[in-house]
């Protein structure tokens, strides 16, 4: 396994318009990292909990080869191909794309909501 972010791309499409499923530490403390996928559109795709920022690439599945378990229902969700993408502590509040996929994660539950109540 290397440092190579996972890719799934079955119809050869440029990389770059493929939609993203962002993986991000969202907090914690050493030991206990919460790493967290968030699809592009908004869609929460998973956690785990990590004892460390490094470890938060294999463990989500975000380099290729890893966590072939995950990319099962990331394949269901996007079959016609996604891209991973790493986004570190350091840019977690600054990244456009991460940011984006955020507030459409927040608009959705925000309908979620409204549709209990």
């Amino acid at each position: 396994m290397g440092t190579e972010y996972a890719v799934y791309n079955p119809h050869e499409k440029p990389v770059e318009e493929l939609p993203a499923i962002y993986g991000f530490n969202n907090g914690g403390s050493p030991g206990w990292y919460g790493a967290v996928l968030l699809a592009e559109d908004g869609e929460g795709m998973g956690g785990h909990i990590c004892s460390a920022e490094h470890f938060i690439l294999n463990d989500l599945g975000l380099l290729k080869g890893s966590r072939p378990d995950r990319h099962e229902g990331f394949q269901k969700k996007y079959p016609d191909g996604y891209r991973m993408v790493y986004v570190p502590s350091d840019e977690v509040k600054s990244h456009a794309g991460l940011n984006a996929a955020y507030q459409r994660n927040q608009e959705r539950r925000a309908a979620a909501n409204e549709g209990a109540a």
